[in-house]
């Protein structure tokens, strides 16, 4: 289904009953409405970035509902459309984390390539309904993602932005793996411990630590 590793690793969930239901019921919603992203980007983060390749994690909520935001990354829009305010104030942080300038481009996928899964908890949302999949069956898909992570014999740096994310840290349990939390990008929450709190910096020193490549982190 994904192409890589990911098949194996999680062909025991994808061949449960609830994921079936879930897969019908998606395309359903694709038939009758608008919904984000396009439906062969769902399972995007996955193809860009194979299980054996995760490095780093950083969980979001659900797609972007705007027209022609999502592409199937967390936090990340497509090329020539206008940065959300929760994406403007991560390169805020990331320009004052690491001194890069902010991209012009808001798409992620260039940390995709570079061992950085960008998962949202919910893969799909319909247009202009924020949440509006939420508790049909992506979480319990997603939530296994997490558990198979959880897993790896590789250290796995785990970014949680606010609450919602933080509610997955119940299955980082594996002592290898670094987990690093704060408040949430959003504009509502930056102030209150997102900014200064060096993700980047913090993650490629733990990658270093344990004889990792770290992330480029750079977009230009």
């Amino acid at each position: 289904m994904l192409g890589n590793d990911w098949d194996k690793i999680l062909k025991d969930e994808i061949n449960k009953t609830y994921f079936a239901e879930l897969l019908n019921k998606i395309k359903k919603e694709y038939n009758n409405k608008i919904i984000y992203p396009k439906e062969n980007h769902i399972f995007r983060a996955f193809r860009l970035t194979p299980y054996s390749n995760t490095k780093v994690v950083i969980l979001g909520q659900d797609p972007y509902h705007g027209a022609n935001q999502a592409e199937g990354l967390s936090f990340s829009v497509k090329k020539g459309i206008p940065m959300p305010p929760s994406l403007q104030n991560i390169f805020k942080e990331l320009k004052n984390d690491l001194g890069y300038d902010v991209p012009k481009c808001g798409s992620l996928i260039k940390w995709a390539e570079e061992g950085v899964l960008l998962l949202n908890s919910v893969l799909t949302v319909e247009a202009n309904k924020a949440a509006s999949h939420k508790m049909i069956g992506w979480e319990t898909f997603t939530d296994s993602v997490i558990k198979k992570l959880n897993e790896k014999e590789t250290p796995v740096v785990f970014i949680l932005w606010g609450s919602f994310a933080k509610k997955k840290k119940q299955y980082i349990t594996n002592p290898k793996h670094y987990i690093i939390e704060s408040s949430h990008p959003s504009p509502l929450s930056a102030y209150n411990g997102f900014f200064g709190s060096k993700p980047f910096s913090k993650t490629n020193i733990f990658l270093r630590k344990n004889r990792i490549e770290p992330i480029n982190w750079q977009i230009k």
